[in-house]
């Protein structure tokens, strides 16, 4: 039954960061809406971020097997934001909490699989040193306007403003990126 609890426990901890923040959560609220016992919940984690740092390193190779390839730079961003998407509120109260550094290591990785996946696949023949320079550059600025993004509260439609970006620069085309 240990993967039954678990998650329950992952899932029961998903649904209180969407209805708040984080350091409102405590323990005792997961095992009470578990139905278990504390030692159950300290069997499997050692505390409430040792928790979060599981559930966001399952989401991001969940996302990395979802996208084993990426064919544009739109696809990469898209990617992402679904990583954020899911489940705003919580992401939001993960942002707005102590813990935002493990969101934003895990967010970096999930930038830099994205983008790394698409350039890779587009520049396949180009030296390692051009492709090394385009990763960092556009996983940059991706990480950048998601961490941007969710400092105005997530108000705009991200996906829609990156496309627009995208076109705009001329960047739909990979010979001039």
């Amino acid at each position: 039954m240990p993967n039954f609890t678990k998650k329950a426990i992952k899932e029961t901890f998903i649904e209180l960061l969407d209805e708040r923040p984080l350091n409102k959560i405590t323990v005792k609220d997961i095992v009470e809406a578990c139905g278990i016992n504390r030692n159950s919940f300290y069997y499997h984690y050692q505390d409430l971020p040792a928790l979060l740092e599981e559930i966001i390193a399952e989401r991001l190779q969940a996302l990395m097997s979802d996208h084993p390839t990426i064919d544009s730079i739109e696809d990469s961003f898209d990617a992402a934001l679904d990583f954020v998407l899911d489940h705003k509120r919580a992401v939001l109260h993960i942002y707005n909490s102590m813990s935002r550094d493990v969101f934003e290591r895990y967010l970096m990785e999930v930038c830099r699989y994205v983008v790394a996946t698409y350039i890779e696949t587009a520049f396949a023949g180009q030296e390692p040193e051009k492709k090394d320079m385009l990763i960092r550059y556009h996983k940059c600025a991706c990480f950048g306007h998601i961490i941007d993004w969710l400092n105005t509260g997530m108000k705009d439609d991200m996906s829609s403003y990156f496309h627009q970006v995208v076109q705009h620069l001329g960047w739909q085309d990979e010979a001039r990126i």
